[in-house]
């Protein structure tokens, strides 16, 4: 057998597999977004127009009290693992969080590196130098969760993640995800 057709024997097999698998019919982003996490039960792929940043104080390393805000590493990141904007849902909705770059402890414990997560529901500002409240808008995750549930009215919503030290103060400078919006069906 040639090269040449051993090669086009090959790419009919490859093909074949595409086929099967779907993935020849179906965008393969998004199909590997699928498969990999990207997306969640219920949720759509979809291409929209980034979120607009939720509006937050400038960031200072001691505060007026003489606090001294915990430090976080420049290449930390927070985001989320299973939603995208413009993503299409059913409530509850299902909500993991992504870290990088730093670890999870719980409100209270002071570790270097560390910190909890919050999800910010609807929120248009955040002072990056007080303690984030606690309420609907400002979901605390002090035991060290990693991924909630969340019961939202249909309609468009934002979230963004946040992440906290200890005294739920956020850290120098803020770790917080790409502010992104969602619609519940």
């Amino acid at each position: 057998m040639t090269i040449s057709l051993r090669a086009a024997q090959l790419g009919l097999v490859a093909a074949a597999m595409l086929v099967l698998t779907g993935c020849a019919r179906h965008n393969h982003a998004a199909m590997h977004a699928m498969h990999h996490g990207g997306m969640h039960h219920g949720a759509m792929m979809a291409k929209a127009a980034p979120t607009a940043p939720v509006s937050i104080t400038a960031s200072t390393p001691t505060l007026a009290s003489g606090y001294q805000k915990v430090a976080a590493a420049p290449e930390a990141r927070v985001y989320f693992a299973n939603l995208r904007n413009g993503a299409t849902v059913t409530s509850p909705v299902k909500v993991v969080f992504g870290l990088a770059g730093m670890g999870v402890a719980p409100a209270g414990v002071e570790k270097a590196g560390t910190g909890h997560h919050h999800l910010l529901i609807d929120v248009a500002a955040v002072d990056a130098n007080a303690p984030l409240p606690a309420n609907d808008q400002f979901r605390h995750f002090g035991l060290g969760q990693t991924e909630t549930s969340v019961e939202l009215k249909p309609g468009t919503h934002t979230l963004q993640l946040i992440v906290a030290d200890q005294n739920h103060i956020p850290h120098h400078p803020v770790v917080i995800s790409e502010r992104i919006t969602i619609t519940v069906k």
